[in-house]
């Protein structure tokens, strides 16, 4: 109807068409075969949005054909023959889950290579084992009563504490937003059972927002023994005419508009629309003596997307308190519609412990997947890069199955 929707139009394709890894390619011809391309920077949107016809010109870096049949295969033994009947050598792709505590996963085919990650011991028995990432809080709206609507802190100058949480059974939601000119929800405080001088927490948002128009945040705060305010890290949608997933990650408190807040993930780094409804996002902090260290992903297909990894120094030991208490926010701006899901699936707090040279940490606990792609020549442990994990040993690399019988271990 007007230039503003072609705009749009534009901005949709963009995001279908235009991304830096390849992408699963299809042709009618030939139902059931897969190319992997990447669309050529040449492409003129301007002129197929206008006039509505152009060239699309697809490159292939990888010059193969695949079958869009895989196959599956259960590893119940600790060795298992696995036959791969295409006609060229293939890049498995195997995961593993820890029914115990363990420093390292390995796996190998037969032929002098293997994939390891982790920390095998010494022979010599001189290595302590340690648990340096201990769980000490968790929350999955089960316990919702046992939190406090009394103490909390929050962006106050911006946003207004109102309505009231509570749980679905699968998480924590707002049971009602309240009334407010600006930014207005409902806020929850627990106070943790110890005090922690390096911490982790980690938090997972399961997000349905159908409409553009709608206008929404959910934060982490988290204090020290005082309720001083260490920091926070969140999710919002600040636009009114997209689906938008803006990525919040500080130190300290709010300082003002312009000024230098402490943010190591803000509106520098994480701004992602999106034509998508549902998102799980995954919030994580970590304070390691005065360095934190924030992340955020979308969880997607096993692993996480849209990936921003920052840091931030405390050099002057300003925000260096003992880690005491955890807020939840959830708000809605004005009076716009409420997306249809905004739900805390799980908060969980870890202490973390500083390991001497003789110590060896575990890398996977019971219910971890760690995930060997070989296709994508990857490491993933419970679908989070782990590849800083990988051993660079002799022989140790990404290999395929062959033509054949194939003995993995």
């Amino acid at each position: 109807d007007d230039m503003t929707e072609l705009q749009k139009i534009k901005e949709d394709m963009a995001m279908w068409l235009i991304h830096e890894e390849p992408k699963e390619l299809y042709f009618e011809d030939e139902p059931d075969r897969i190319y992997y391309a990447v669309v050529d920077g040449g492409l003129d949107l301007d002129e197929l949005v206008r006039w509505g016809s152009g060239v699309i010109t697809f490159i292939c870096p990888d010059p193969y054909k695949y079958s869009k049949k895989e196959k599956e295969f259960e590893i119940n033994d600790d060795v298992i023959v696995v036959e791969n009947e295409g006609n060229e050598s293939t890049a498995p792709v195997i995961e593993l889950t820890a029914h115990k505590p363990t420093t390292y996963a390995m796996i190998e085919n037969g032929v002098d290579e293997y994939n390891l990650v982790g920390f095998p011991l010494e022979e010599d028995g001189q290595e302590e084992i340690v648990d340096d990432r201990i769980s000490i809080f968790r929350e999955d709206g089960s316990t919702l009563n046992e939190w406090s609507t009394t103490l909390y802190e929050v962006d106050k100058n911006f946003i207004d504490v109102s309505g009231t949480m509570t749980s679905d059974g699968a998480g924590i939601r707002a049971e009602s937003y309240g009334k407010g000119n600006k930014m207005h929800g409902p806020a929850i405080t627990k106070a943790l059972p110890k005090a922690l001088p390096d911490f982790e927490i980690t938090a997972d948002l399961d997000i349905i927002s159908r409409r553009d128009i709608e206008n929404w945040r959910a934060e982490v705060y988290f204090l020290d023994e005082n309720l001083k305010m260490l920091g926070k890290m969140g999710v919002k949608d600040n636009s009114r005419t997209f689906k938008r997933r803006f990525g919040l990650g500080r130190v300290g408190h709010y300082r003002g508009t312009g000024k230098s807040n402490g943010y190591a993930i803000g509106s520098h780094n994480y701004s992602r629309n999106t034509n998508v409804d549902a998102t799980i996002m995954h919030l994580k902090v970590k304070r390691e003596g005065d360095l934190y260290t924030f992340y955020i992903g979308r969880w997607r297909t096993g692993r996480y997307q849209w990936v921003v990894e920052e840091t931030y120094k405390d050099k002057a030991g300003t925000f260096s308190g003992r880690l005491k208490y955890i807020t939840l926010f959830l708000g809605n701006y004005q009076d716009r519609p409420v997306p249809f899901r905004m739900r805390f699936n799980k908060v969980e707090v870890f202490e973390l412990k500083q390991l001497t040279v003789d110590q060896t940490p575990y890398i996977l606990r019971p219910g971890d997947v760690v995930t060997f792609d070989h296709v994508n020549e990857d490491i993933l442990i419970n679908g989070e890069n782990a590849m800083r994990l990988k051993n660079f040993g002799v022989g140790n690399s990404f290999w395929q199955l062959l033509k054949g019988h194939n003995s993995v271990t």
